[in-house]
């Protein structure tokens, strides 16, 4: 039983094409072989044919040697290919014997994996005046690197200050604790925060139940209520994922779904009331967005599923293991999609159920982000923090706590996470 507690180095992907057919077609029949991703393990590559009877059984030979045998059925086809070695040059092609035709050759090199090995410190803010929370971070670089929460602290006579600090900022040397204050109704607020993306170190947006944006100095709120954009069934927006700062979107409670775009703001019907804990979207090379999110409550019973939502804002659901919650998601491409929540898991596999990673912790896991699919980090209750490295999971268990983890990021070679201890917010970094 999970037990829940309340409260990059970028790795140049070698790949070489080559698409010479070893003989002209015969009567038009042609095999096609393209390449279209390639992880430490696994490559996906499209196979199409022309002017083959189909069905047809084909052979896929790697490096020269059979792999395997496919009954196409289809004229496109994408082929999964795993338990490859990392950082290992290969050659794949297809031929069909019934045919006398063979395809082009493909050769690829598998990505390396990346170093387990970071060194940790810890930092943790307040304790005295209140419960401290840190709900999300971002790190711009290695001298800019921002969590928002609430935090409470004595003031100079020692006493609680009633008033939240909502930001803490790392400017390459020291942490320092500061408020983000805004304008509402005519009056100057400084509210809990969030969530928090930053497209650069001078335009950041974060979310104080409604979305706010600033250069780091100055912060302008958009109270979506007031504006009509959302009413009162509709819950507070905690989360947020975005193309640029003119093409981003905002998720919370209550199913709910906002979209900017070029300076309009409109709702998004989710068809859900549960709760979206986390958004996060892909570009495809032509441009087509895809946003997924990740619905379910923590303690109670509602919807289990992950949504996507295409480049129209017409939203479906993707497969997901709906006996399981899910917190986050976090993917690069179509291809292979990462999500936690009720355990971690990993979708490479097109048509295929997620695989639950295996020797893990079993803690309810809040957050999952990454730079590539080869440096992945994840982090969760208890202290529960692992890193993928491509190939194999590493867990360190000298960083479990009392308490939670709820969010982290990782950016070249630091990675952050951020929540709560006790009555504290705490914020552990790695550097490696």
């Amino acid at each position: 039983m999970k037990k829940i507690l309340v409260g990059s180095i970028v790795i140049a992907i070698s790949i070489a094409l080559s698409c010479n057919t070893t003989e002209p077609p015969i009567n038009g029949k042609e095999i096609t072989l393209k390449l279209e991703d390639v992880s430490c393990t696994e490559a996906w590559i499209s196979l199409t044919t022309t002017n083959l009877q189909l069905p047809v059984t084909v052979t896929l030979k790697q490096n020269d040697q059979t792999r395997s045998t496919i009954n196409l059925i289809k004229a496109d086809t994408l082929l999964y290919i795993n338990s490859l070695l990392p950082n290992t040059t290969y050659k794949f092609q297809v031929s069909s014997i019934q045919n006398q035709v063979s395809s082009n050759e493909v050769t690829t090199t598998t990505m390396d994996t990346t170093s387990h090995n970071f060194t940790f410190e810890t930092y943790t803010f307040g304790g005295q005046a209140g419960t401290c929370t840190l709900y999300d971070v971002a790190i711009i670089d290695e001298n800019n690197i921002w969590a928002v929460g609430e935090i409470y602290l004595l003031d100079s006579l020692g006493q609680p200050d009633p008033r939240v600090y909502n930001v803490v900022h790392w400017d390459g040397s020291e942490w320092e604790v500061k408020r983000i204050s805004v304008l509402h109704n005519g009056n100057l607020i400084t509210p809990p925060l969030y969530g928090i993306y930053a497209f650069s170190a001078t335009d950041i947006w974060l979310s104080s139940g409604v979305p706010v944006h600033g250069d780091g100095t100055n912060w302008i709120q958009y109270h979506l209520f007031n504006m009509g954009v959302l009413n009162q069934d509709d819950g507070y927006l905690t989360k947020i994922w975005g193309v640029s700062t003119n093409d981003f979107y905002f998720v919370g409670t209550k199913g709910t779904i906002v979209h900017y775009q070029n300076g309009l703001w409109s709702k998004i019907e989710s068809g859900t009331t549960t709760n979206i804990n986390d958004v996060w979207g892909i570009v495809s090379d032509e441009g087509d967005k895809t946003i997924y999110c990740a619905v379910s409550f923590v303690f109670q019973p509602g919807d289990r599923k992950i949504l996507r939502i295409d480049n129209n804002n017409i939203v479906d659901s993707i497969t997901w293991e709906s006996n399981k919650r899910v917190n986050s998601v976090w993917a690069m491409n179509k291809y292979k999609q990462f999500a936690c929540g009720d355990g971690v898991f990993i979708n490479s596999e097109p048509g295929v159920n997620w695989k639950e990673q295996s020797g893990l912790s079993l803690y309810y896991s809040r957050q999952i982000r990454g730079t590539d699919v080869n440096n992945v980090i994840v982090v969760g209750d208890y202290g529960f923090f692992a890193h993928y490295s491509g190939s194999t999971w590493n867990v360190y268990d000298d960083l479990s706590i009392s308490g939670i983890y709820l969010a982290t990021d990782i950016k070249g070679n630091i990675c952050v996470a951020v929540g709560l201890e006790d009555s504290k917010a705490i914020i552990i970094t790695g550097r490696r």
